[in-house]
């Protein structure tokens, strides 16, 4: 028996009886011969033989030979009737990752399809990644890639970590846990996602096995003692409801079923309840002929016992996204024991349990099949799209598991179209799941016929109806509500996508600076120098060197004096040049991300400015006095002169000042008018009092310059409750 790792016994556990394993290929060849033709059997056992060759002594950690891992693998997709590519590529999905056989051979044997599958299906490790997560993030991205252009590469994915989850107690304890997690983060939601639920409910409980084997232990334990005390209720409450159907004309099959121990773990966990609180631990499904039979069945039981408020679903007529039809309602059994009954049809309870493997397993329902396959190829196709918009592995690996999180509300377009959205979407999620142009173009929304926040979050039933105005973007601020992978993705990409234009033309003008003292301007730097310099740095483009600088990751003063020393290698000219005085770069203040006004200083026009350099940031723009900067004055490389542009746009500008005047009625009143006056705008006002004789009042106002500014003071000051006032610099000081 295992063990955890504190020595605690960990009961075996016990995979169901449809999934025994099949380690012998005899066995599998017999499983085969159930449904496919004797020569493509014939096939699959040379592909068989031709794994057990390139995997001739290698050995799993358990001492068994290598290929029973395949021969198991290929057992469970046989499980599920798939064709025999798919075969030939379980049997053969480590050959390219551990042996020297190439994609090339198994295409030439085997043909280009069984190849395609294994190459989905094999890690990318002949690539160095920066760490561990990286390398994860780039392989799941490969394999659902591999997944959108063809289902069976996850199928075979999910027997192969089903099998290797099965036999983990051979692992080191530190892997077992890191395995497990990854099977509770990715895996297993997939399998939920493709309505997978016999694959699902296994992979949950033996990741939650060998995550927490003592609390898995402890749990496993007390479902024992409590499946002896509630025996005769739950056999009471079957009989009861195998009686009264016959006498509502319902004919049904009844199964009684108990809660998975992960399930009520997690129910435990989110509801802040012990073992002993959780009552709802079996359950009961109803199979019926067809969908009314399903309703009339729901009324008997309504009848039987009493129904628990709130607590039914009708997932007939809103499935979930993975296909999954079914009634649910909870009943209050005899001695209060509430209980779960589930109502469907067969054909709803084969694609309950089998998922997208119905379209392989059962053919008799082909209009079920046929929806359930529309709404898989939708989510593979936003796969797809969310890779187009991410840049790294790791980011597209965040969008996917947002999209796999179980819970969902079902909202209404104003036509009265269904949308199923993740718990916790708000109305930029929907935007973005009618349209990409529509989210990108938002501005408000109405909920149930009511403007709302876009941070509203969606119930069940709402309708939603998205404003939108023809020049409007994305909001940064967005990403901090945004809830699916879509939306996010969507809105990352314009930011990236608005940053790189402004980062290129920051850049050119921060290098244009950086060469004048060499005697240069960007327009005098040859083709050869910039090829050069190129080529030294494994850069492709120029406007990638223009990006690092505008985002602060290049420094202007290194990269000028470097292609200034090419420059003059090329043209014979002395090394040593007549320095020429840099200039400053001209800024609006209304560029954008590329350049950011500091709001420790908030610099306004007519301030005297310097411009710092943050890596990944930009240039970030602070006034002369502003002692956040002062430390970098004796580092030249870290920053630059900047000036206001001459005859800017009318954009306003935030400042911060502070009022101190008379405790007297009104007062606030008096100066907010006075402000108004002169054409300006308050965006925050605050106040504290000081020793009751004196309140201190604190605004950020909007100005369009330095003397607007002293406008607006000088208005401010001729106030007779005004004692002082000031403009607050960086430090908190006002002056």
């Amino acid at each position: 028996m295992a063990t955890s790792d504190v020595g605690v016994p960990l009961p075996p556990f016990r995979p169901p009886a449809s999934s025994v394993l099949a380690l012998d290929f005899q066995q599998l060849k017999t499983k085969l011969l159930g449904y496919l033709k004797a020569e493509d059997v014939g096939r699959i056992e040379a592909a068989y033989h031709f794994a057990a060759n390139a995997h001739a002594g290698q050995f799993r950690i358990s001492g068994e030979p290598y290929v029973t891992h395949p021969v198991a693998v290929a057992s469970l997709v046989a499980d599920w009737r798939l064709d025999p590519q798919a075969l030939i590529a379980a049997l053969l999905h480590d050959v390219m990752e551990d042996t020297h056989i190439t994609k090339a051979e198994i295409a030439e044997r085997f043909g280009k399809v069984a190849a395609e599958l294994v190459d989905g299906l094999s890690k990318l490790d002949k690539i160095e990644f920066r760490s561990q997560e990286e390398a994860q993030a780039e392989n799941f991205r490969k394999m659902l890639l591999a997944m959108a252009s063809d289902l069976r590469v996850i199928l075979i994915k999910l027997a192969d970590r089903l099998h290797n989850m099965r036999t983990l107690d051979h692992v080191r304890a530190a892997k077992r846990r890191r395995i497990a997690s990854e099977t509770l983060e990715i895996y297993a939601p997939i399998a939920n996602r493709l309505g997978l639920n016999d694959l699902y409910r296994e992979l949950q409980e033996l990741a939650f096995r060998n995550k927490y084997p003592l609390r898995y232990a402890v749990l496993a334990k007390a479902i024992r003692a409590a499946r002896g005390n509630r025996r005769e209720v739950v056999g009471r409450i079957r009989h009861s409801i195998e009686e009264r159907l016959p006498q509502w004309g319902i004919s049904a099959e009844v199964q009684g079923r108990e809660k998975h121990l992960y399930g009520i773990y997690r129910k435990m966990v989110e509801k802040h309840l012990s073992f002993s609180q959780v009552l709802d631990i079996y359950g009961f499904r109803v199979i019926v002929r067809d969908v009314p039979s399903c309703y009339l069945a729901l009324g008997a039981l309504h009848a039987l016992f009493k129904p628990v408020p709130g607590k039914f679903k009708d997932y007939l007529s809103i499935p979930k996204a993975n296909g999954y039809q079914s009634l649910h309602t909870t009943l209050i059994g005899p001695f209060g024991m509430p209980v779960e009954v589930q109502v469907r049809t067969r054909e709803m309870h084969h694609i309950a349990e089998s998922g997208v493997a119905s379209h392989w397993l059962y053919k008799e329902d082909e209009k079920t099949l046929t929806e359930l396959q529309q709404r898989t190829h939708s989510w593979l196709q936003s796969l797809l799209e969310l890779q187009s918009t991410s840049g790294e592995a790791t980011e597209f690996l965040e969008h996917v598991k947002i999209d796999l999180f179980p819970g969902e509300v079902y909202v209404f377009s104003p036509k009265g179209t269904i949308f199923s959205m993740p718990k916790g979407s708000t109305p930029v999620d929907f935007a973005y799941a009618v349209h990409t142009d529509i989210g990108n173009r938002c501005v408000a929304c109405r909920i149930n016929g009511d403007l709302m926040p876009l941070r509203s979050e969606l119930r069940n039933g709402d309708q939603i109806e998205i404003i939108t105005a023809a020049h409007a973007n994305p909001n940064p601020a967005w990403l901090s509500y945004a809830r699916t992978g879509k939306a996010r993705s969507q809105i990352r990409h314009f930011m990236k996508n608005a940053q790189q234009d402004e980062s290129v033309a920051l850049g050119e003008r921060l290098l244009n600076q950086a060469l004048r003292p060499h005697g240069l301007t960007l327009g005098q730097v040859s083709t050869f120098a910039w090829d050069r310099f190129l080529r030294d740095r494994g850069v492709r483009y120029k406007k990638e060197i223009f990006a690092d600088l505008g985002l602060g990751k290049r420094l202007p003063a290194i990269v000028a004096r470097r292609l200034a020393e090419v420059q003059d290698l090329e043209s014979g000219r002395p090394d040593v040049i007549k320095p020429k005085p840099a200039g400053a770069i001209t800024i609006r203040g209304s560029e954008g991300i590329a350049v950011q006004l500091a709001r420790c200083c908030r610099p306004i026009p007519g301030d005297p400015i310097i411009g710092t350099l943050r890596k990944g940031q930009g240039l970030e723009v602070h006034t002369h006095d502003c002692p956040n900067v002062a430390k970098l004055r004796g580092d030249r490389g870290r920053w630059v002169d900047v000036d206001w542009e001459r005859g800017s746009d009318e954009r306003l500008f935030d400042v911060a000042i502070r009022v101190l005047s008379r405790n007297s009625r009104g007062v606030l009143a008096r100066v907010a008018s006075a402000i108004a006056e002169e054409d300006c705008n308050i965006q925050s006002v605050s106040m504290d009092s000081e020793q009751g004789t004196y309140t201190a009042l604190h605004f950020i106002l909007q100005v369009r310059d330095r003397m607007h500014l002293a406008k607006v003071m000088r208005s401010v000051r001729r106030q007779s409750d005004v004692v002082r006032i000031g403009r607050v610099k960086g430090d908190g000081r006002v002056g």
